[in-house]
């Protein structure tokens, strides 16, 4: 049986793009990752009221330290930020890593490379009055 060469390419672009993976905007990921930019805009700028848009204002914040248990309440956090950026800024790179939503409840694991380490942060986050916000924040500092 002959089958045209363009009947032929016509039918493998079709299996092509119906086999590929649909990639998809999704609305409530791109609404958390607007939350964790006000976060990453903290870090950046020093200037710790952008964590107010990004957290929950009873959010805390838990850690290991000398290998105990520690945590800070969101005002401690922003306590920590003196308004100035880091002098190494140029060297600092932050990224989402991974977001997971079920309904008003999401997930984010994001990744901030510093020259002092690399802090992984989980991102406990909540829709609340059509808001997402950090209410939890555990991080580890893998130190260089």
């Amino acid at each position: 049986m002959y089958i045209s060469n363009q009947l032929l390419s016509i039918s493998f672009t079709f299996l092509a793009v119906l086999c590929s993976p649909q990639v998809e905007q999704d609305p409530e990921k791109e609404q958390v990752r607007e939350a964790i930019d006000y976060y990453f805009q903290a870090h950046a700028t020093g200037n710790g009221e952008y964590l107010r848009e990004a957290f929950h204002p009873v959010a805390h914040l838990y850690f290991v330290r000398d290998d105990d248990f520690s945590q800070l309440t969101l005002e401690e956090y922003i306590a920590g930020f003196d308004g100035t950026p880091p002098e190494d800024e140029d060297q600092r790179t932050r990224s989402i890593d991974e977001i997971d939503v079920s309904g008003n409840a999401a997930i984010a694991t994001i990744t901030l490379d510093y020259p002092n380490g690399v802090y992984t942060d989980y991102m406990s986050m909540l829709k609340i009055e059509g808001r997402w916000q950090i209410v939890n924040k555990t991080f580890y500092l893998a130190p260089r």
